[in-house]
C-alpha cells in the first residue's frame, strides 16, 4: 500500500495492558540494537489496525451503563467521558461495578471512510 494510502487507524489500544506490554518488548528491542525505531513504529501501526479490524468484527456484545459524569470532552473526532460511581450491565445480565471509569469513543467507520 502506498505511503499516502495507507489508512491511519487510532492509536488507543497502545494504551491497555497488551499494548503496554508490546510497547515494553519494543522499547527493550530497540535499547539492545536488535531492531531500528522505524521497524517499531511498523508494529505498533500493524498493532492498531489489528486491534481495531479483530475487536469490530468479532466482539458483539452489548453493555450498558449507568453513573455519573465527572468530566467530558471532543477533540479531533474522539470523545472522552469520566465517568464515577459506574454500574454495568451485559446482554446475559452481568452486573458489575466501577469506581471510576474512563470511556473513550471513535467514530465506528473505518479510516478513510465518509
Amino acid at each position: 500500500m502506498a505511503a499516502a494510502a495507507q489508512a491511519q487507524y487510532y492509536n488507543l489500544y497502545r494504551g491497555s495492558s497488551v499494548g503496554e506490554a508490546l510497547i515494553d518488548a519494543i522499547d527493550e528491542l530497540i535499547n539492545q540494537s536488535r531492531i531500528e525505531p522505524q521497524l517499531a513504529m511498523k508494529i505498533l501501526d500493524n498493532f492498531d489496525r489489528a486491534m481495531y479490524e479483530n475487536l469490530s468484527a468479532n466482539v458483539k456484545t452489548r453493555v450498558t451503563f449507568k453513573g455519573h459524569l465527572e468530566t467530558y470532552r471532543f477533540c479531533d473526532d474522539v470523545w472522552t467521558f469520566l465517568v464515577k460511581d459506574v454500574k454495568f450491565k451485559s446482554e446475559g445480565m452481568t452486573e458489575f461495578t466501577g469506581d471510576k471509569v474512563k470511556i473513550i469513543s471513535c467514530n465506528a467507520k473505518k479510516p478513510g471512510e465518509q
